[in-house]
């Protein structure tokens, strides 16, 4: 980014690198292309079922916090590769908590899911 740039253009230019980010994980990265499905479907089940306001809410809140996390995780662990290419015990600790961080965030969702749509198929 060029500081001599408005404030406009370089807020401009930041939504286009984080839009390349976030195709280049849904392009490159198998376990987000999965949790991508996965808020599909069930987005398609909310329509089937016609949840409420809130249950889209927070069913949004869901997929995105997963996603989001996801990525995050991905970004620690091409990180951690580039630092350390070799295995390393620490560096090892250091992708374990990232990835629990998405399996802890996926397990809650999918709490969410039971929430609200358990009620609606029984």
């Amino acid at each position: 980014m060029n500081k001599k740039d408005s404030f406009l253009v370089n807020r401009i230019k930041s939504v286009g690198y984080a839009f390349r980010g976030a195709v280049f994980l849904l392009k490159t990265e198998p376990s987000i292309k999965v949790q991508f499905l996965i808020g599909i479907i069930v987005t398609i089940t909310g329509l089937y079922f016609k949840i409420s306001t809130t249950e889209w809410l927070i069913q949004f809140l869901a997929i995105g916090l997963v996603v989001s996390i996801e990525g995050v995780n991905t970004a620690i662990e091409e990180l951690a590769n580039f630092i350390h290419p070799e295995h390393h015990k620490k560096i090892g600790i250091i992708k374990d908590i990232a990835a629990g961080a998405v399996f802890l965030a996926s397990i809650f969702a999918i709490a969410v899911g039971f929430i609200i749509y358990l009620p609606k198929i029984f």
